[in-house]
């Protein structure tokens, strides 16, 4: 068994495509997520197959093929553009007698490498432990089965179920430090809620310029760089729209294809920001000729975290760099906003996506008459948590009349749980709240 090198950053790279010929968008993107890594790319292997070998995933002809490369440039590492079993992996190991790293964990090498937040540190750890969980091998000579000594001997346990165990023991203890704080990010959802404070998140797939926007709109100095993965950590601030209103505004994490299900678990109560968003902003590339395809591998994210019922405004950005694009705002049927064009990097089109909120979220009210009877308590207090009434009135017979005005989204999700609110409901004209 050779000895892994504990550093190194000379890698060859190795792209298998099951489905014809490899394209050379995903190649780039392969080879930009190796250098994000800090990795040093010597050669890139492309080759096709029907059906990935199962002992070797690429064929002993092409591993053959990668291990004299790896002799030849001297390399520390191989990395795969494509999901390896560890059977697989570890065969690979043997011929090359080098590290081998699959796509999953090259994306989590750059996440824990990203990671500033106590959250994200613990996040990421979590799921490499759980990727790291499927790994485990024998491959140190101190991992024959431990003897005992006199009155202790037994079947003992092998170092291989000691690592299991304590890798366990690990991820539960991530897991409650992380359910601690998705309670403290409820806490803080919940207060939003009663200050009647919506909150916007952006989402998009990675290098869109998620960051480069959120800095334009509030000022925050968050990290931005033209890389993959640039920032991990969520961000949430301040944003005054144009009627003297006011967004909590949320950075999250970029998307890729293919991205690993390990970190869709492990970021969930991250991501949680994005399902209990009133409205989502979709960063798109407008200069990227992937454009569609990165789309649609966001909306494959969002379904997996399920917040596409999440309304939602495209954002169309870099258009500096098209010569022919201009700032715009398109509406649809009903003269709602649906895309916005704009360059976040030089602040053109910005003014039309604060007009674009502002009118979104203007909209967004829906107003009532609510008849309320001594029995209805819980539904009352159910409105009171959502800050939903705006003046209360007591009736003779110990009920209330209530006069409520709330978010669309939080409309049909209470009448979707609480059946008895659209009889006691009449609709009315938008009231306008005292406060304002």
């Amino acid at each position: 068994m050779f000895e892994r090198p504990k550093s190194g950053e000379k890698a060859i790279l190795v792209h298998m495509s099951l489905h014809g010929v490899p394209e050379p968008d995903a190649l780039q993107e392969f080879t930009e997520l190796a250098r994000s890594a800090g990795a040093e790319p010597l050669a890139l292997v492309a080759t096709q197959r029907k059906v990935a070998d199962s002992r070797l995933y690429i064929g002993s002809g092409k591993a053959e093929e990668v291990r004299d490369l790896v002799t030849l440039h001297c390399a520390d590492l191989v990395i795969f553009d494509n999901t390896l079993s560890p059977s697989q992996e570890r065969n690979l190991e043997k011929i090359f007698e080098c590290r081998v790293l699959d796509r999953t964990g090259l994306i989590l090498d750059i996440f824990a490498q990203r990671a500033r937040s106590h959250e994200g540190k613990l996040q990421v750890e979590l799921a490499q432990l759980r990727h790291l969980s499927t790994r485990l091998v024998r491959g140190w000579t101190h991992l024959e089965r431990q003897k005992g000594g006199i009155g202790l001997r037994g079947p003992g346990e092998t170092q291989l179920e000691t690592d299991r165990r304590l890798l366990s023991q690990r991820i539960d203890q991530i897991g409650r430090r992380l359910a601690r704080v998705d309670s403290q990010r409820e806490q803080g959802r919940r207060a939003r809620r009663r200050n009647e404070v919506p909150t916007v998140s952006l989402v998009g797939y990675t290098n869109a310029g998620k960051s480069t926007l959120f800095n334009r709109l509030t000022e925050a100095g968050v990290y931005a760089k033209d890389q993959l993965f640039a920032t991990l950590d969520p961000t949430l601030r301040r944003v005054d729209l144009l009627d003297g209103g006011a967004v909590i505004l949320a950075d999250t994490v970029g998307f890729v294809s293919r991205l690993p299900h390990e970190l869709v678990a492990a970021f969930k109560s991250t991501l949680q920001e994005t399902v209990e968003a009133d409205l989502l902003l979709h960063v798109i590339d407008a200069h990227s000729p992937q454009r569609a395809a990165q789309v649609a591998e966001v909306e494959d994210v969002l379904g997996q975290i399920g917040a596409l019922e999440v309304p939602r405004i495209e954002i169309y950005n870099k258009i500096d760099l098209d010569a022919e694009a201009v700032p715009r705002v398109e509406d649809d049927a009903q003269g709602e906003p649906l895309r916005v064009w704009l360059s976040a990097a030089t602040g053109a089109g910005i003014d039309g996506l604060l007009s674009a909120l502002t009118r979104h979220f203007h909209s967004d009210i829906v107003s009532g008459q609510v008849q309320l009877g001594p029995q209805d308590g819980r539904l009352r207090a159910l409105l009171f948590e959502q800050g939903a009434i705006v003046r209360e009135n007591p009736v003779k017979d110990g009920g209330w009349e209530l006069e409520v005005a709330l978010r669309r989204r939080d409309y049909e999700r209470l009448r979707k749980h609480e059946p008895l609110l659209a009889g006691k409901w009449q609709e009315s004209p938008q009231i306008v709240r005292e406060a304002v």
